[in-house]
């Protein structure tokens, strides 16, 4: 869904076939990264753990020269961007599911606003605390749901101790840096309670449940209540 959302906010910014500079921070397996590599962009993945730079090396190394030419990867933290990049270095920045692992996210955003050049495109994923507490409920979890509603700081399946974001924050932090929020999507509204390693569906059942989980993440009430929060601000 985030991949979908992503190249529509792209497609709406940018002439076809400009090549881009994307930075990935936390890139993780590099999903996002590597698909953007392969459509002609130029990718910079900034990865703080070593284990997933070193897989990523590997995986880089079955893809094309052309797509290995166009990834560069640095260890470092999302939150010290300003000692990597000059400012306005970057059309587009990415930091998919990195936020729920910052206690203070205000001044990484910050730091983020400031490598995107003017008119660029900042992609946030994050976990939707206006909704933390819908997981453990229809889980019959009532006591981690009613925890919920006090509290933004949950843990995740990995068993870390993390935390969510609510929209109406970002949207005024992102205001306030110079990056305001442009579009917003729901991401993963009805498969957000499935068993960690279910297969997915058939093919042709694949693609009605992306398109309703797609549908859902565009419309309310239903995207404000997604388990996690799609948010792209434009720098001004």
């Amino acid at each position: 869904m985030v991949a979908r959302q992503l190249d529509e906010q792209i497609a709406g910014r940018y002439p076809a076939g400009q090549q881009l500079r994307v930075l990935d921070v936390g890139l993780g397996q590099g999903t996002q990264a590597l698909r953007l590599a392969r459509a002609g962009h130029e990718v910079t993945g900034l990865e703080s753990d070593p284990a997933m730079l070193a897989a990523l090396r590997a995986a880089l190394e079955g893809e094309p020269r052309f797509v290995r030419e166009r990834v560069r990867l640095i260890q470092g933290d999302g939150r010290d961007t300003g000692a990597h990049f000059l400012p306005g270095a970057f059309d587009v920045v990415l930091c998919h599911g990195v936020l729920m692992y910052v206690p203070e996210p205000d001044p990484m955003l910050a730091g983020l606003a400031r490598v995107l050049a003017a008119g660029g495109l900042l992609s946030l994923v994050v976990r939707n605390a206006d909704a933390l507490a819908l997981r453990p409920g229809l889980a019959g979890d009532w006591a981690g749901a009613l925890a919920a509603f006090d509290s933004p700081a949950y843990t995740n399946r990995l068993g870390l101790p993390v935390r969510a974001d609510r929209r109406a924050d970002l949207t005024a932090t992102l205001a306030g840096i110079g990056a305001p929020v442009h579009a917003w999507y729901g991401v993963r509204l009805f498969t957000d309670g499935a068993a960690d390693g279910t297969a997915p569906p058939a093919a042709d059942e694949l693609a009605r449940l992306l398109d309703a989980e797609d549908r859902a993440g565009r419309t309310d009430p239903y995207r404000s209540l997604a388990a996690l929060l799609h948010l792209c601000g434009v720098r001004g």
